[in-house]
């Protein structure tokens, strides 16, 4: 391998929305070649990001943490979510809130969302439920014209729809789910990190709280509220029809597709797949969705 061939599967890779395991073994020896060849600090992140993406945080934090000490400004954030969430096994919200601190001083606007999280928490920090909130209230101004996927839009804006709906400000709380929502459907689809997937858990989980569920009018999010009870849904993809049911076990509610089973609502929409692809990738070709 050269530096040429390197970066040409790095590029193949990123161009692909899935990936065989020999595909994704030559991605991560083509990043360790780049790293060893130039000791440039994007190779280092961009491999950190993709084990922290498969969740092997002892080696997201090793590659972030080489990145950081050649002064690559961009791991600050990471480095901050894997102390936050104690993603190696240890929380340390000291450490968290000096990296999220770093990452927000050169502009990082998802830090400083996580900034505000840990006032409203009392994490690193005396706890500071309107600071909290004078965060997020500046930072949605910022954010609400996002167009580039990445951006924390739905981040931002599912914080403040929550905001809104504890001031009783239904009408606006629900116009911020569905703005999140739309957003970061399209990001899911071609990023299905399970920290998305999360999110639009707990946004489907909130939204149900202020409207009633529509029985006739849902789409595959949906089965994240649907499936947290037993439940049988059809719905179509390619003109063939597709059963999903969620039924009650004695470890939770599991799911199942088409015969394949699934631990509970996370395992369904991190792993279903119709002819090898991710139910999350063909999000908008599925259609007529029914509950039976």
């Amino acid at each position: 391998m050269n530096i040429h061939e390197a970066k040409q599967i790095i590029n193949d890779y990123n161009d692909r929305a899935s990936h065989t395991e020999e595909e994704s073994f030559l991605y991560t020896e083509a990043l360790q070649f780049l790293i060893n060849e130039t000791h440039e600090t994007r190779y280092m992140t961009e491999l950190g990001g993709y084990y922290y993406e498969l969740r092997d945080f002892d080696l997201a934090l090793k590659y972030y943490e080489m990145s950081a000490e050649l002064g690559d400004k961009t791991v600050y954030s990471g480095l901050g979510y894997i102390w936050y969430y104690g993603r190696t096994g240890k929380k340390d919200y000291a450490q968290a809130f000096h990296w999220f601190s770093l990452a927000a001083e050169n502009g990082d606007i998802q830090a400083e969302y996580k900034i505000a999280d840990m006032y409203k928490n009392g994490y690193g920090v005396e706890k500071n439920y309107d600071r909290y909130k004078e965060i997020i209230e500046q930072l949605y101004p910022k954010i609400k014209g996002a167009s580039y996927l990445e951006q924390p839009f739905p981040e931002i804006a599912t914080r403040l729809a929550r905001i809104r709906q504890e001031q009783g400000n239904k009408d606006e709380a629900v116009s911020l789910y569905l703005q999140a929502r739309d957003f970061l459907a399209q990001r899911i689809k071609y990023n299905p990190f399970f920290g998305n997937l999360n999110m639009m858990m707990w946004l489907i989980d909130d939204f149900y709280k202020l409207v009633e569920f529509d029985r006739d009018d849902f789409d595959l999010f949906d089965l994240f509220w649907l499936f947290k009870t037993p439940n049988k849904v059809t719905f179509y993809f390619d003109e063939k029809m597709f059963t999903a049911e969620s039924v009650e076990t004695d470890e939770g509610v599991a799911v199942c597709l088409n015969g394949k089973w699934f631990r509970n609502r996370e395992d369904f929409f991190a792993k279903a797949e119709i002819n090898g692809m991710l139910l999350t990738e063909i999000q908008f070709d599925l259609y007529g969705f029914r509950v039976e």
